[in-house]
């Protein structure tokens, strides 16, 4: 049983010792364990680190290219190596490495394909109370959309199967995690989670400039993750909606017309009509968009094929 755990890294030459100094030498039930440091772009000596501390494998970006992408090509290096498991962490020190026996445990007992990390965010202590609210409302949307019951969906300390790997398609450039949970409960990965207790803040995050930045961004990515999943679902719903808001007027025009009104109230009509125009024009996205899903999903399972010829399965 063969161990990847991938270290993305961005400038980390002051944490990433600590990092590498966590991480188990041996785990019961893994015969092998292999660090891989994905280098986005650093300018720092973050590499030159990584290789006195023993790393020997790495995936390396001459430009800043996301965590996104950094966690894709990291995917597919570990596929390469040969991975039954793959242990994503962060080289910040923000996560406990030295609970990687724990989480890669419900894997090899079978129990999970992929495990997250719940950084029990409501006693993070740099969180702002309005943070945790949004952590656990983004947890709430993810969880509906995936059908899963994850605390801690935004967590980045997780592992992964061999099979999960080979299912998983990413697609958005920023909120992977997001992404990977929605796209795993659909396909009907079995998820779990163990709790954790994060380290202390070593620097801001480097992802967004802001909060709000990070609640646009994360937003973003699970609407548009849920369109992408269940976009009948919504345009279904949201075309129901505007019918039932649409007739609203015509009965108003209708009951004012019996009072023999002479053609007043047109206004309501109007926005009548105007209103069950958009309720068929979201029925009609409604077909239109459950075909695309169709077919995405077609894409997904050929690009799982091709990296299980490229990879071996």
């Amino acid at each position: 049983m063969k161990l990847i755990v991938q270290i993305p890294c961005l400038n980390e030459e002051k944490t990433l010792p600590s990092v590498l100094k966590s991480i188990p030498k041996a785990i019961d039930g893994i015969d092998e364990i292999i660090l891989v440091v994905i280098d986005d772009g650093s300018t720092d000596k973050t590499i030159q680190i990584a290789k006195q501390h023993g790393v020997k494998e790495f995936v390396i970006h001459r430009t800043n290219m996301g965590l996104a992408r950094s966690f894709r090509d990291g995917m597919d290096k570990a596929l390469e190596l040969g991975a039954d498991i793959l242990v994503n962490t962060d080289g910040d020190n923000q996560y406990p490495s030295e609970k990687i026996s724990e989480l890669v445990r419900p894997i090899l007992e079978g129990r999970a394909e992929i495990v997250v990390a719940d950084r029990q965010t409501s006693k993070i202590a740099h969180f702002s109370p309005l943070k945790k609210v949004l952590q656990r409302l983004g947890s709430w949307v993810v969880n509906k959309a995936a059908g899963t019951e994850l605390p801690d969906a935004a967590s980045g300390f997780r592992a992964y199967s061999r099979e999960s790997l080979f299912r998983l398609t990413i697609v958005t450039k920023f909120s992977y995690c997001m992404e990977t949970i929605i796209q795993a409960g659909n396909k009907r990965l079995a998820i779990t989670s163990i709790p954790i207790t994060t380290n202390k803040k070593t620097r801001e995050s480097r992802l967004f400039s802001s909060m709000w930045q990070h609640v646009f961004e994360s937003g973003t990515a699970i609407v548009r993750a849920y369109l992408m999943y269940k976009p009948y679902a919504i345009f279904v719903n949201s075309g129901l909606i505007l019918l039932v808001i649409g007739l609203i007027p015509f009965i108003r025009y209708l009951y004012y017309l019996s009072l023999d009104s002479h053609g007043q109230h047109l206004q309501s009509l109007i926005v009548g009509m105007v209103l069950l125009s958009a309720s068929f024009i979201s029925f009609a996205l409604a077909v239109l968009s459950d075909t695309i899903r169709t077919n995405r999903i077609l894409t997904e399972e050929s690009i799982e094929q091709q990296k299980r010829a490229r990879f071996g399965n």
